[in-house]
């Protein structure tokens, strides 16, 4: 049974993001409430980006000044965690529910990364540029002043203005000391790279859940935007062999090798593929 997203799905993906496409120019939003239909086929986004419009309209009627960084912040973070009470699920942190944005909305819950994202778009319509900030373990947003300055805010905790010490301090204590902060751990992200975070997020649930039926399809959506990705390819093939999907898996493992011969499992790989083709062979 071949195992992969629907073709429907993957091709409203690939038009929001394919590589024709300037990154600063992607629509966020319906990216995440396509990639969502992997749980919901038959997700309506329209009703889900007019909430966050709605959301917008009310942070810009409490901003005098669109110029204040201060003034938008405190507007953002009144409407959304005073007023609707947004807030992070710390108690279901895994639950994939978090990694969707029309599930965000509807229960005023979610993760890092898509409080960030919620944020952001509500921001954005309200006149507030911000982007992506992806530390190790923690998604931010920075927002840079007309001097150039910039201003760190966690959306997981209502949308606290934090300076580069205190991200020192946090990536500390989320790693245990660990792990210390660097430079480029502040640096902004692209569009693409916070879609494939929230997708590699949750590959990482599904994939602890031994759900693989769903992980193959999130594996599909990240090769929409990396195509290229060689990983990436070998592990769809592997989970498509634990879905019985033989003839996908023998594409994805020779492909593999085509992508990545010099690598250091090119032979062994190279040899899965070979008893494999022998295996099918023999079943026809």
């Amino acid at each position: 049974m071949e195992a992969r997203a629907s073709s429907e799905v993957l091709q409203a993906f690939a038009a929001l993001v394919h590589s024709g496409i300037e990154d600063e120019r992607i629509d966020m939003l319906r990216a995440a409430l396509t990639f969502a239909r992997i749980e919901y086929p038959h997700l309506d986004s329209d009703p889900y980006v007019s909430q966050i419009e709605a959301l917008a309209r009310r942070v810009s009627e409490k901003i005098d000044d669109p110029g204040d960084p201060a003034q938008s912040i405190a507007a953002l973070n009144y409407v959304l965690f005073d007023e609707e009470m947004f807030r992070g699920n710390t108690a279901d942190y895994y639950n994939p529910r978090n990694s969707f944005i029309n599930d965000v909305l509807d229960r005023r819950l979610g993760i890092p990364i898509t409080l960030a994202l919620l944020y952001m778009e509500v921001a954005r319509r309200a006149g507030f540029q911000l982007f992506g900030v992806g530390m190790p373990g923690h998604f931010m947003l920075k927002h840079y002043d007309i001097d150039g300055r910039s201003y760190f805010i966690d959306a997981f905790e209502r949308g606290s203005v934090l300076s580069e010490e205190d991200c020192r301090h946090k990536i500390e204590s989320i790693h245990a000391g660990q792990i210390t902060l660097h430079p480029e751990f502040l640096l902004i992200v692209t569009r693409r790279q916070m879609l494939t975070r929230m997708l590699n997020n949750l590959r990482a649930i599904y994939l602890s859940r031994r759900d693989f039926r769903r992980a193959v399809q999130v594996v599909d959506l990240i090769l929409v935007i990396y195509p290229r990705s060689p990983q990436d390819v070998k592990q769809r093939a592997a989970l498509r062999y634990n879905l019985d999907d033989y003839k996908g898996a023998l594409n994805d493992f020779e492909e593999y090798v085509k992508m990545a011969p010099d690598a250091s499992d090119a032979e062994e790989i190279r040899q899965t593929a070979l008893g494999l083709r022998r295996s099918m062979a023999r079943m026809n």
